[in-house]
């Protein structure tokens, strides 16, 4: 009978060895968190509040960015192109803008003029895509938006021959079937019957308005001896030079001036480096353009990132500083009331080593689980942030969990570093004897 006990025992006491020790450290993780439930819980509910303000924060740090400089695309371009020296930029400048867009924005031609009104006076007649300006310029106050003037709605003027010109010939002439005086020997132009069928549908800025259609009815505009019969459609207050224009579609303008654009508004989405890099491209494929920012609106985004970027990170910092110097006195009381228990462990053999780690790994586990459960109830907050400042939901960005998760059992980690330096003093005599 000693010899199969004997030799049962041996097999035991050697699987004991090779089996690793993971269990024991788990059971005694989780007695000392149910022994000393309210610590733990405070330390933890510490946890999940630092965690949960960092997993909201860097969510929202990420999603704000981008919403922020979608707001600022709706006030308008951050690059312009102008033409050197004034003169108007290549005819596949557009073109090209776009290309170098890749649709990450939106480019906007401009063709300005100084037209004479019918009693003699300047105002200057600009030239665009009205789509393109409509996405561009969302901050724009617009009554109506004209239509886009399609070339083949005109009808056909006559020569006194009853030979038809050609569009384009049309074109140049100013439209003599809309004109209100002849341009060309020989041609007839009558004014038109019916305004409403015949002029070309125009935005008018709301100072411009009174001078040229005080009654809202169409008006002759002239340049270089060229009359084109304007209707308004609508008008446009900015606060800015644009109250002071007209503007017609940019198929009107150059076939009634013959002059291409000389201005290209960007509005070019992208981090500040993202926005600089574009402008390069830019002003590479078109060497003959000017290619500069719009201060206003980049400097401005800038300051306004930069200061939500600083505002986010100091709040999460100090709510984890604060978390942190909770832990660290729950840890500190942790290693007070345990004294006793550490000091029967150093008189079973237990070396300094090993209850440093026991004690570290507690803290460990301590932070990831405040990490996890922080991380569930940050990406709520982030959601709820977003819906009620932004209106618009923010993308959880499962990403940052390992960031948090990282972040939590280092800041358990430092915050035990001063309650191990108590626990290496613990002498187990002294404990022992209830010194």
């Amino acid at each position: 009978m000693s010899a199969p006990t004997t030799h049962a025992a041996g097999d035991l006491a050697a699987s004991r060895a090779r089996a690793p020790h993971s269990s024991m450290l788990l059971r005694m993780l989780v007695r000392a968190a149910i022994l000393r439930r309210g610590r733990a819980v405070s330390a933890l509910f510490a946890m999940v509040v630092a965690a949960a303000v960092a997993t909201a924060m860097l969510n929202l740090y990420v999603d704000v960015q981008a919403k922020l400089r979608r707001e600022f695309r709706n006030y308008g371009a951050n690059i312009i192109l102008v033409g050197k020296d004034g003169a108007s930029l290549p005819a596949d400048a557009l073109s090209q803008v776009d290309a170098v867009l890749a649709g990450r924005g939106i480019a906007a031609p401009f063709g300005l003029i100084v037209a004479r009104t019918g009693d003699r006076q300047p105002i200057v007649v600009a030239g665009t895509d009205f789509d393109r300006v409509r996405q561009l310029d969302r901050w724009w106050s617009v009554s109506n938006w004209p239509s886009e003037f399609r070339a083949s709605e005109i009808p056909t003027p006559s020569t006194g021959s009853g030979q038809a010109l050609p569009a384009k010939s049309a074109g140049r002439m100013g439209h003599p079937d809309i004109l209100t005086g002849s341009t060309h020997p020989g041609i007839p132009t009558p004014r038109a019957t019916n305004a409403r069928e015949m002029g070309h549908p125009a935005l008018i800025g709301v100072r411009a308005l009174s001078i040229v259609a005080p009654k809202n009815q169409p008006f002759d505009l002239s340049f270089q001896g060229h009359t084109l019969l304007v209707e308004p459609a609508g008008t446009v207050q900015t606060g800015a030079a644009e109250d002071s224009r007209i503007y017609v579609s940019l198929a009107d303008f150059v076939a009634w001036t013959g002059v291409q654009p000389s201005t290209i508004e960007v509005g070019a989405n992208g981090s500040p480096e993202e926005v600089a890099a574009i402008m390069n491209r830019v002003a590479q494929a078109i060497p003959a353009a000017e290619v500069r920012p719009v201060r206003q609106i980049m400097e401005g985004e800038a300051r306004v990132l930069g200061k939500t970027r600083a505002t986010l990170l100091a709040a999460a910092a100090l709510i984890i500083l604060t978390a942190a110097l909770c832990v660290l006195s729950t840890l500190m009381g942790w290693v007070y009331d345990r004294r006793r228990d550490f000091a029967i462990m150093k008189a079973l053999g237990a070396s300094g080593r090993v209850l440093n780690g026991f004690f570290a790994a507690e803290a460990a586990a301590l932070g990831a689980s405040g990490a996890l459960i922080g991380f569930v109830v940050g990406i709520g907050i982030a959601a709820w942030i977003g819906r009620v400042n932004f209106h618009a939901p923010v993308v959880p960005r499962f990403s940052v969990l390992p960031v948090v998760l990282a972040g939590s059992i280092v800041v358990t980690l430092l915050s035990a570093i001063l309650p191990i330096s108590l626990l290496r003093r613990v002498q187990p005599a002294v404990i022992l004897r209830g010194e």
